[in-house]
């Protein structure tokens, strides 16, 4: 407290001067405290904003993915159709290889009967050439010949059929060793996309949960410094109800208005302090209320006008 010469009470202009030093250091401290929390609601919307941004983000790289998973599992589809394609053309491709194996046991056979006719007319063409040895001719040879002519063109026939029927068999062969080969590849290109996509999406899920374990814990801190606010907002009232009740002071102050319920405390404490300062002026030591008062008020003492 600043001593007062000859313990004469401070003129009123001089205690109003004192008062509104006090309430401007106050609005400012309030102030600076509004600015803090407007900063850190302002950082708070900034961090909820991103957050919704970043799920936006994941949002959409999910849906490319599960598009991504469809066109992959239409063309596994497809794959899969030509696979089936392909063995069923190399089903058709062995019934036919196996119709060939038949013509060809069909030509043996018949080959064989031809060599087992060849040699039961052995016999005669050892008659002829017993008889064209005594004779010297035979009637008969022109006939003999184009007989034996007719057997050799059969026989180089049945020998042609044969080789085209094991170069178109070998044909086939190679041809479905060509579509099984090619399946197995593309279904090994597929399996292996698959998994690489599976993989992606694990791990964009996990992005996912990462995301909105972060966005419930922004939820929770807002929803802590907004229940704070509300318990700062009641005890304000609180205080404003009691500070204002044993002196009577005009309560039209509405509740949502903290910071004017603040002032009317402040003023209340003010009056109080000045009225204990009046009772007690040759008392040594301040009284209590005056002490808070003169600690906030950085050293200016307060008075009641």
């Amino acid at each position: 407290m600043v001593p007062v010469p000859g313990g004469v009470a401070p003129r009123p202009s001089m205690r109003l001067l004192l008062k509104r030093r006090e309430v401007a250091e106050v609005q400012r401290a309030l102030q600076g405290q509004r600015e803090e929390v407007r900063h850190r609601m302002e950082r708070l919307a900034q961090r909820r904003q991103r957050l919704d941004q970043r799920e936006q983000r994941l949002r959409d790289v999910v849906l490319e993915f599960t598009a991504f998973l469809k066109a992959s599992a239409a063309r596994q589809e497809q794959a899969l159709q030509r696979a089936a394609e392909a063995r069923a053309q190399a089903a058709e491709q062995d019934a036919e290889a196996t119709h060939l194996h038949q013509q060809l046991a069909g030509l043996q056979g018949r080959r064989d009967r031809l060599a087992q006719r060849l040699r039961s007319l052995q016999r005669f063409h050892s008659y002829l050439q017993d008889v064209l040895a005594r004779t010297g001719q035979f009637q008969d040879a022109p006939s003999m010949l184009a007989h034996f002519e007719a057997l050799l063109a059969l026989r180089a026939a049945l020998a042609q059929e044969a080789e085209a029927g094991q170069e178109q068999l070998a044909r086939g062969w190679a041809q479905l060793r060509g579509y099984r080969e090619e399946t197995l590849g593309e279904l090994l290109c597929i399996a292996t996309e698959r998994a690489q996509l599976r993989a992606c999406l694990e791990a964009a899920h996990r992005e996912v949960l990462q995301g909105e374990s972060c966005w419930a814990h922004a939820q929770s801190m807002a929803t802590e410094k907004t229940l704070l606010l509300a318990q700062i907002k009641l005890a304000a009232l609180n205080l404003f109800h009691l500070a204002t009740a044993p002196l009577r002071v005009r309560t039209d102050v509405a509740l949502e208005d903290t910071e004017a319920q603040l002032d009317t405390v402040l003023l209340c404490m003010q009056d109080l302090a000045a009225i204990c300062a009046e009772l007690r002026p040759r008392q040594p030591g301040p009284c209590p209320a005056a002490t808070s008062v003169h600690h906030r008020g950085a050293g200016v003492p307060p008075s009641h006008e």
